[in-house]
């Protein structure tokens, strides 16, 4: 799906050459300032390597038109950005900002069913836990079906239950749609349970 080959970042960090392969799971790992939340924004474009190159099927990201390229690699980030409106909102809203048609409310639920989201579609989300908005905001992103998914460390907000179970579901539905999952965690234990793939990153500076 994806190969780097003598990728630099601004002189700072630099990536060794490696192979991210098309559906499966793969877990980014190291320690902070070893690059990973870069490597994501690398990989959809969002900033440019300063040297090397990388190509997401067989073809330079250069080849991609950049708004189509990130909403077929989507990236969601640490960052988590609701609308102090519901949940079913919520998703109406960031539909209506891709000009895409709203989902039903049974697909809603479906998506936050997934994210293990045990909350009516009705619920406000600025009085949401931390927790809670991560996983609304994920199930959002889910729900426009990317071929490729990157979750910049999506369990950081969640107690263990709760990151096992959003793990297992996000992978189990990825795995049954052919989407392929890239995740960012610094929990090695989710990464040695759940990826088909580890990729260890090591040195830079800090993100």
């Amino acid at each position: 799906m994806f190969a780097l080959k003598h990728v630099n970042y601004q002189n700072i960090l630099r990536y060794p050459d490696m192979t991210i392969p098309a559906g499966v799971t793969t877990c980014i790992c190291g320690e902070s300032g070893s690059g990973k939340s870069t490597l994501l924004k690398l990989l959809n474009g969002v900033i440019s390597p300063t040297e090397g190159e990388i190509t997401y099927s067989n073809q330079t990201l250069e080849a991609y038109d950049p708004i189509l390229l990130r909403r077929e690699v989507l990236l969601v980030s640490q960052s988590v950005y609701l609308f102090d409106k519901s949940i079913k909102d919520n998703f109406n809203e960031y539909y209506a900002y891709r000009n895409i048609d709203a989902l039903c409310e049974a697909g809603m639920n479906r998506y936050l069913d997934i994210c293990s989201v045990s909350l009516p579609l009705t619920s406000m989300c600025h009085v949401l836990s931390g927790g809670e908005r991560q996983r609304v905001f994920i199930a959002i992103n889910l729900s426009y079906q990317p071929k490729v998914l990157m979750l910049d460390e999506p369990t950081s907000a969640l107690d263990d239950k709760n990151a096992t179970a959003l793990i297992e579901h996000v992978k189990a539905y990825c795995n049954e749609n052919q989407i392929t999952l890239i995740i960012v965690s610094h929990d090695k234990a989710i990464a040695e349970k759940y990826a088909d793939n580890i990729i260890e990153l090591a040195g830079g500076v800090k993100e």
